[in-house]
Parts: structure tokens; C-alpha cells; sequence
């Protein structure tokens, strides 16, 4: 049967025009600089998705409909399981298949093939971690039977829709890369979907990056002040996920009711100590300074300052190797994270629970996510699912989302899984204890698109793989490390990186059994296969009960607190297996009523004998959500899906909150900062895009981490480009000698440098701010400002310096100031839209929009002080679910359904997200044919 092209609903006719026009005005770009001859109307429009009508397609049982609402968000209805993942394969590609295309060969190791030699040395380093290697044993040797079936199902999707398409026929990106390269897409396999899975496991990967700055900072910083830095979670201010509870010492479960006894049995950790010697290291500069004691590896000969220095020398390499895999799935750490919470029917106007979530992650082009609807006409032994939610383009099933009994959401644990190991390596071998093993070695072969192949050797440890490899800077490491019982100085150091993903799992048999979840009791059941990455479960069910799961193999040290990079050659600091899921923390239906989780401490490490991690968020945003729900209730009223949409866009800064008092107190005899200090007088502490409060506060707080704490950072954290003169690290001389001093330089990406500005600094500062005379205040003088000794003094130096910045940036008149016109975000397409020409960056990309919210707000529209005031990470969606009357819900995505730049659906939800509102979320068919415009039949081939 040929395809009927029957056109679309008449709802679209004037979003069409207006695409049109859209069109017609980027035609005029290309042909202006010369490409108007091929890029026409025709290539343009080529790969649009048939969403009316019908389509042919090999393997299906039956008709299966694709109804598609306003803003081109598809709900599928089938009658058995494996037509329905067909179909979500089909569907996804047409809309989203670049983007697929391109997260495969990321994960695979294989962009140089698409985007020629820049590509090599990312391919390099995702190769030596293996992803696609782990996920092919995942397949083979791990899934079940069942998941195997529907990941075939939905590969023999993707590929009924690639069948007979190449190049403008898929996207205008194909198009642009057919320019420079002959690439063809291959046929997709069951493997690419899985190797997805550990894609995200990077991105939430716990405490890696911090692990290397502890490092860093020694030398420049001695052992207090990096503790400063890293100050403990203040538990007695900011509550943890779980309450109470504790491992019951007679079922050896986790227990929310048992009264835990505080005991450990040391398997969270031993002392710490990682074998280091002490180093010295000391610096100033122009705009502040930092001496002290730092720590290196040193095993008996050499000074401890080189030890440090070579230990540096391969982190510092490490990290920015590091920085170009963020550049491609979103920059990891502090913001890094999500909100989801979950109140109990006694506290709803529905009279049953409610649940939020938006997960924070970078803002990408389009969207991480995709909006889908999964339904089985009638759910049965051979049809079981009947869910909707949002999806991974390229990845079978819903992630987060809900079925017709329950609802889950998703926050980012923050559990350590990951270890660095430094390995003392002599030609092929490495050392254990008083042994030598071979390293394991492989050879991978990296295509490249019109270029030369590069054959690279991945070599691991029993630890991992050596991640030192990919950087030239670490093929000499170690080389100024005084270690004496290396087998071979000149080869010193090497870094290994252990990893929980690198090791096969269940997640993806995970996802299909939350998919079809009846209950708390199967919900748990399908948690406990959720390996990676770990993450923070809220639930709730048509029944009324609400809960909290804490999943993931999270791995237990017999030495070490995997803070900092531990000595490979030492077996007291192996993993000696992973933390129990029956001892893993656990709630249902506390008395409270209510579950946050916002990447704060899952639960008191003193009631708890595991350690999760040392690297928690510090828990402004949950304790922020946790007081919204608190004052609602205590105020005797009942939270609507109003109020919970309200508190997802709740912007106020805790920190505006604890400084704004003492900047008000500052005497400012100079009239242009005191106009912009007057603007602070009655503020809220909101920071809405129209405040030019928020605007003068939060350059304040960045000129306050500058001087209080950047200056005196090593250069490995601060800044690319931000150069102070600095006392060379031997140096004895006294801080005003400045012929002493030396030009140093940043090295950081601006979207990764220190200090962020996150709810970490937010503590640093609490903890200092009574002490008016506390060294960290002190920063020295330069040509134009005279040294401060006091907190006092640097408040109002960060204030003058605050007032002058955004006079460059937003002009003299502080009155006209706005947060917004500061605080902007940038929609770029992942690839062409970073790297590609000019011109196609205009086609492709779509912004700025001015934002409110902030750094650890709740509305995390996330930004590094550091760097600038740009929006680097986002509520990458936000859902509000009415359990029970799941049509009375609410999502909207950052972006839009489709990936094709030109589709009406390429950003049409992103002024509503940026307002905080949310879209109608149908789920019964009902009223998803309420809502339906298009409706596009898949029917089976010569059916």
C-alpha cells in the first residue's frame, strides 16, 4: 500500500505560514554567501516527519496509531508489546534521528567518523573507558530475554524509517555534513540503545571532579583551608531524604522504623588516608593570596613540594581531558542535580498524591528529552504497558513518568562510584603490593572522515582503565614524583579510573520493569535493577502510598573515603564489594507526609554504616522545598497542582538572604555604588528577570568569591584566561616583593572553573561571615584598590568592583539594571550548532532568553560565578503529576518534540518553560483525542 500523504490538521495551518517565513529568511542567509543554489525549499522541508495519513512497515502484527497533539507530542497505541517499541523507534527517529545518530557514535568512540579529526582525541578517551564494549556485554551476557525482544523491536523501528533516507531526508544537518563528508548511516542495533544508558551514567557520575580539585588545591592551600572549602553537611539545618531509620541488626535490612545504634563496622571507610606525604606550596597575587602545606605522593626520597607538583601536573591534564566530553553531554558537579518531591493525599486538594520533578542538566538543542505516551489499546500478558512520559531519543520505554498506577521521578544521588587510582607503572606491568601484573591492553582503530585512521592502545589495571593515556602531557607523568620503589621512574604515575558502569548491569531490564510497576512493592523490585547511575526514586501510587528508594551498586571501600586519588599499588584500598540493595536507605509514607529530594544527604552518616559520599549538595534547595511545604501545611491549607507548579518556580537565594544584611550595613561613600546599594534596600530575595536587585547581589557574590577565593586558587581551577601575577610556589620571599612574582594563568573551562558559586560556597561563606577578621577575608592590594584585612573591607571592595562591572555590561543607570538581560540562555544544537560555520550556528541555534532563578534556587537555572552569569544548566523539564487523574497533570520540556531546526516543534515549549508554565498532559485515549491534531497510522507491510 503506498503511503497516504494526507495533509495535516488546519490547527497547523498558521504555525506552518510562520515556519515558513522562518524559511524564507535563512534561505536569504544561504544564498547570500553562496550555498542558495542547494539549500532549497525541497531540502528544507525534506526530512519533515509524515504525521498524517499512513505508513508501511516490515514486522508489525498491527495497525498501531501515532496521535499527535499541538505541539507535535506523539502518544502511540498498539496491541502487543513489541508493536508498540517498533513503533516508539519509528516515531523517535523521524523527529530526532541526527540526534540519535550522534549520541550513538559519541558513545561508541566514533564522531571523528561524522566530524573528521577534531573528534580524535574525545573518540580516544571514550574508547580507553569502553561504553559500547560494557554495553555489547550487557546485551549478551546480562539482559533478560524479554528486554532483548524489545530493544530488537525498536531497533527494527529506527530502521523501517532509515529505509531508503539518507542525507536531507533525515535532517538539514545530514545535508550541511554532506559538504565535507560522505557519511552514510549505518542500521541501528540493539547495542546503541543500551550504550545510552551509560552516557548518562557519566553525566551523573558522582564526586570525580572534586576528587581531582582536593587534589589541586594542595599546592596552594594547606590541609585546613581545603577543609574549609569542603566544609561538612550541616545535617542540624538542612534535613536529609530520610529522616530516620537504620540497618535492623536482626533482619540486616534497611528499616524507615528501626532506631539505628550509630555503630559502624568500618566498611564505610577506614581513616582516610590515602598514603600522601606533605607538600608545600605557597602564592599571591594581585587580588589575593594562599599559602600553606599541600600533599603529594611521596614514598621515601625528593622533596614533597615536586611530589605535589607531578601529582598536579597529571591531574591538571586529567581535567582537561575531562572538559571536552561535558562539552558534548553537559558539564557535570555541582550543578548537576534535580528536584522531585511527592505530598500525600492528606495534604492535596485532590485527595490523593502529587508528584514534581525537573531534573537539572545542561541546556542542549534539542532537548535531552522527548515527550511520548506508550499505550497498549488493552493491557494483557502479551501487551503490558500502558505509560507515558519522557523518553530518551534512541532508548526504548519511559525514564520518568507514570503508568495508570503509579508515578516516579528521578533526582541525582550523588553517590561516589567512581575512584581514581594512581597506578605505578614499569613498562607492561604494574604494581601490587610487593608484585607485578601485566596491564590488559586492546586495540582500537578510529576512522576518520577524510583523514588517516589512528590505531590507539586502551590499557587497564585491575582498577580500570588507564584514562592517563589520552593526554601527551600524561605520557610523561610522574617523571618529577620522588617515588623509591617505582620499578621505572621515568614512566611514574599512571591514573586508573574505577567506575560502577564500567562493569555490565540491569539498568535498561530496569526501565521496562518501572514501566509496568503496580505497587511500592514492585516499584522496589524494579529499583533494585536500576544499577546506573544512582539515583534518588520518589513514588507514588492511585492507592494513596508515597515513597523514596535509594538504588544503585554503590561500592564499599576497605580503605579510603574516595576523596581524593588513591595509591593503586596499595591493596588496603581496593573495593570490596557494593552496599546491599536490602541495606540501601528506604521510606513509605512517613509521618510527615511528604518526600524531598534535591541532592541533599540521603541520611545521617552518623545513623548510617555505609558511606554514600562526601560530596552531597548542601541542601538549599531542598530545605528551601521543605520549608514551602511546611508553611502550607502548618497553615492548615492543602497544596493544589498550582502551588506545586509554584514552588518549581521559586526563585529566592539563600545566600541574597544571609549576606544582603551585612552589604546594607556597608558605609559607601561613593555615589555611584551607593545608587547601586540602595537598590538592595527592601529586596526579597527574589530574583526575578526584571530585578535589578538580583542583577547588583549576585555581581556582588561573584566579586566576593573572586577575592575571597579565587585569587587564591591554583591556576588548574581557576579561569582559562584569568591571569594573576603570582609568588612561584618554592618561593620564600614576603608577599610584597613583587619582583618575585610571576605571571600565572587560569586553565578551566568557564563552565567548570571554581568557585562556582553553588550551595558549597553558600556554606563556606556562612561559616566565616561572623568572623570579621578570618585570613580568607584578607586579599591584597593592586594599583588601584588598597588590601583588605576584614570582611567589612572586602564586602565593599566586591561591591565597588560589582557596581562598575555591570556598568560595562548593562550601562551607567543602575535603575535600568536587570537580571534577565544578564542572566541569559543560549539554545545550541549539540554539534553543528557549537562547531559547525558560522552561519549554520544562526540556522541551527535559538536564544537568548532573559531567565530568573539561579545558583540553588529551586528555579535552578543554573550559572558559574566563575565564569560569567550565562545559564549553563537547567530544569531540563518539569512535570506535576495528579496521581489518580493522571489527565489533570502537567509537563512541559525545555524545547520541543521535533530536532529538525525548521519544525514548528523545534522550540515551541520553550517560552512556556521559561515563564514556569506548564502543558496539559493527557494520558487517558480519551482526552488524548481530545487533544489530537494529527493521527498517523503505522500498518504492517502487504498487511
Amino acid at each position: 500500500m503506498p503511503a497516504n500523504t494526507t495533509a495535516s490538521s488546519p490547527k497547523k495551518k498558521k504555525g506552518r505560514r510562520a515556519r515558513l517565513l522562518v524559511i524564507v529568511l535563512v534561505l536569504a542567509l544561504l544564498a547570500g554567501i553562496g550555498f542558495g543554489t542547494y539549500w532549497s525549499i525541497s531540502t528544507v522541508r525534506a526530512s519533515f516527519p509524515q504525521t498524517t495519513g499512513s505508513i508501511e512497515i516490515d514486522g508489525l502484527s498491527g495497525q498501531v496509531d501515532v496521535k499527535r497533539d499541538d505541539f507535535g507530542i506523539p502518544q502511540i497505541y498498539a496491541d502487543t508489546d513489541e508493536d508498540l517499541f517498533r513503533a516508539q523507534g519509528f516515531v523517535q527517529a523521524q523527529d530526532r534521528f541526527w540526534e540519535m545518530d550522534v549520541r550513538r557514535h559519541m558513545t561508541a568512540g566514533r564522531l571523528s567518523e561524522m566530524f573528521g579529526s577534531g573528534q580524535v582525541d574525545t573518540d580516544a578517551f571514550l574508547r580507553t573507558l569502553g561504553w559500547r564494549e560494557v554495553a555489547q556485554q550487557e546485551y549478551d551476557k546480562i539482559l533478560s530475554p524479554q528486554t532483548k525482544k524489545f530493544l530488537q523491536a525498536y531497533a527494527d523501528g529506527v530502521n523501517s524509517y532509515l529505509k531508503g533516507k539518507d542525507g536531507k531526508e533525515l535532517s538539514v544537518e545530514y545535508a550541511a555534513l554532506s559538504f565535507t563528508n560522505d557519511y552514510k548511516p549505518e542500521p541501528w542495533t540493539p547495542v546503541d540503545s543500551v550504550a545510552w544508558l551509560k552516557a548518562m551514567a557519566w553525566d551523573l557520575r558522582g564526586n570525580m571532579q572534586e576528587e581531582i580539585d582536593r587534589s589541586l588545591l594542595t599546592s596552594r592551600l594547606d590541609q585546613k583551608q581545603i577543609k574549609d572549602l569542603y566544609p561538612d553537611y550541616p545535617y542540624d539545618r538542612n534535613k536529609p531524604i530520610v529522616d530516620k531509620g537504620g540497618i535492623d541488626p536482626v533482619t540486616g535490612k534497611f528499616d524507615p522504623e528501626v532506631k539505628p545504634s550509630g555503630e559502624s563496622d568500618g566498611s564505610s571507610g577506614g581513616d582516610g588516608d590515602n598514603g600522601t606525604g606533605d607538600g608545600t606550596g605557597n602564592g599571591s597575587g594581585d587580588n589575593g593570596s594562599g599559602q600553606g602545606t599541600g600533599s603529594g605522593l611521596n614514598n621515601g626520597g625528593g622533596s614533597a613540594a615536586d611530589a605535589a607538583q607531578g601529582l598536579n601536573s597529571q591531574l591538571s591534564a586529567l581535567s582537561k581531558t575531562l572538559e571536552t566530553i561535558p562539552e558534548l553531554l553537559g558539564p557535570n558537579g555541582n550543578g548537576i542535580g534535580s528536584n522531585s518531591w511527592v505530598v500525600s493525599s492528606k495534604y492535596t486538594t485532590t485527595g490523593k498524591p502529587m508528584l514534581a520533578n525537573d531534573p537539572h542538566l545542561a541546556p542542549q538543542l534539542p532537548s535531552l528529552w522527548y515527550q511520548m505516551g506508550l499505550h497498549c489499546r488493552k493491557v494483557s500478558a502479551s501487551c503490558q504497558y500502558d505509560t507515558a512520559g519522557y523518553t530518551f531519543s534512541g532508548t526504548p520505554g519511559v525514564i520518568i513518568g507514570h503508568n495508570q498506577n503509579i508515578a516516579w521521578g528521578f533526582t541525582n544521588l550523588g553517590a561516589d562510584v567512581t575512584d581514581l587510582y594512581l597506578e605505578k607503572i614499569s613498562g607492561d606491568s604494574y604494581q601490587v603490593g610487593n608484585q607485578q601484573k601485566k596491564l590488559t591492553t586492546r586495540k582500537e582503530v578510529i576512522k576518520v572522515a577524510g583523514g588517516k585512521s589512528k590505531t590507539i592502545t586502551v590499557r587497564s589495571t585491575g582498577h580500570g582503565p588507564l584514562v592517563s593515556d589520552r593526554s601527551t602531557e600524561l605520557e610523561k607523568v610522574g617523571q618529577q614524583a620522588p617515588v623509591t620503589n617505582a620499578p621505572d621512574r621515568a614512566t611514574g604515575y599512571g591514573v586508573a579510573l574505577q567506575w560502577t558502569a564500567l562493569q555490565p548491569g540491569k539498568s535498561m531490564d530496569a526501565v521496562f520493569e518501572l514501566n509496568r510497576a503496580k505497587d511500592f512493592k514492585t516499584f522496589r523490585a524494579a529499583a533494585k535493577n536500576f544499577e546506573v547511575p544512582s539515583q534518588n526514586l520518589v513514588y507514588a501510587d492511585s492507592a494513596g502510598t508515597i515513597g523514596y528508594q535509594a538504588p544503585g551498586k554503590i561500592p564499599v571501600r576497605a580503605k579510603g573515603d574516595g576523596s581524593v586519588p588513591a595509591p593503586g599499588w596499595d591493596p588496603a584500598y581496593k573495593w570490596k564489594g557494593y552496599i546491599p540493595y536490602d541495606e540501601l536507605p528506604f521510606e513509605e509514607n512517613p509521618d510527615r507526609g511528604y518526600i524531598v529530594t534535591a541532592n541533599q544527604a540521603v541520611i545521617d552518616a552518623e545513623k548510617y554504616p555505609y558511606l554514600l559520599t562526601e560530596d552531597y549538595g548542601y541542601g538549599a534547595r531542598s530545605q528551601r522545598i521543605n520549608d514551602l511545604i511546611e508553611t502550607k501545611i502548618q497553615g492548615g491549607g492543602k497544596i493544589s497542582t498550582e502551588d506545586m507548579r509554584t514552588m518549581q518556580m521559586d526563585n529566592s537565594s539563600e545566600i541574597a538572604e544571609l549576606l544582603t544584611p551585612y552589604l546594607l550595613k556597608i558605609d559607601i561613600s561613593d555615589p555611584y555604588v551607593r545608587e547601586a546599594q540602595k537598590l538592595l534596600e527592601g529586596w526579597r530575595y527574589t530574583q526575578e528577570p526584571d530585578s535589578g536587585a538580583a542583577a547588583y547581589f549576585n555581581a556582588v557574590w561573584r566579586n566576593v568569591l573572586k577575592l575571597a577565593f579565587g585569587n587564591k586558587l591554583p591556576k588548574e581551577l581557576r579561569v582559562e584566561g584569568q591571569c594573576l601575577n603570582v609568588l612561584p610556589a618554592d618561593s620564600t620571599a614576603p608577599e610584597d616583593e613583587l619582583t618575585e612574582r610571576v605571571r600565572e594563568c587560569g586553565q578551566r573551562d568557564t563552565d567548570t572553573a571554581q568557585p562556582d558559586g553553588g550551595d558549597r560556597w553558600f556554606e563556606v561563606v556562612r561559616r566565616i561571615l561572623k568572623d570579621e577578621k578570618n585570613p580568607w577575608w584578607h586579599s591584597p592590594g593592586n594599583r588601584t584598590e588598597k588590601p583588605t584585612d576584614t570582611r567589612d573591607e572586602l564586602l565593599a571592595r566586591a561591591m565597588d568592583d560589582a557596581r562598575w562591572e555591570l556598568t560595562a555590561e548593562l550601562g551607567k543607570d543602575a535603575s535600568r539594571w536587570s537580571w534577565g538581560r544578564l542572566h541569559q540562555l543560549t539554545l545550541k544544537n549539540q554539534t553543528l550548532g557549537t562547531e559547525g560555520p558560522g552561519f549554520l550556528q544562526f540556522v541551527l541555534n535559538r536564544g537568548p532568553w532573559n531567565l530568573g532563578g539561579g545558583e540553588a534556587a529551586v528555579n535552578a537555572t543554573g550559572w558559574n560565578a566563575a565564569g560569567g552569569y550565562d545559564v549553563v544548566w537547567v530544569p531540563s523539564m518539569r512535570m506535576v503529576v495528579t496521581v489518580g487523574d493522571w489527565d489533570k497533570s502537567g509537563w512541559i520540556n525545555l524545547t520541543g518534540a521535533s530536532g529538525h531546526a525548521y519544525s514548528a516543534h523545534y522550540t515551541d515549549q520553550t517560552d512556556k518553560w521559561a515563564d514556569g508554565e506548564l502543558l496539559d498532559w493527557s494520558f487517558s485515549e480519551q482526552a488524548v483525542s481530545a487533544k489530537t491534531v494529527d493521527t498517523l497510522k503505522l500498518i504492517p507491510r502487504n498487511a
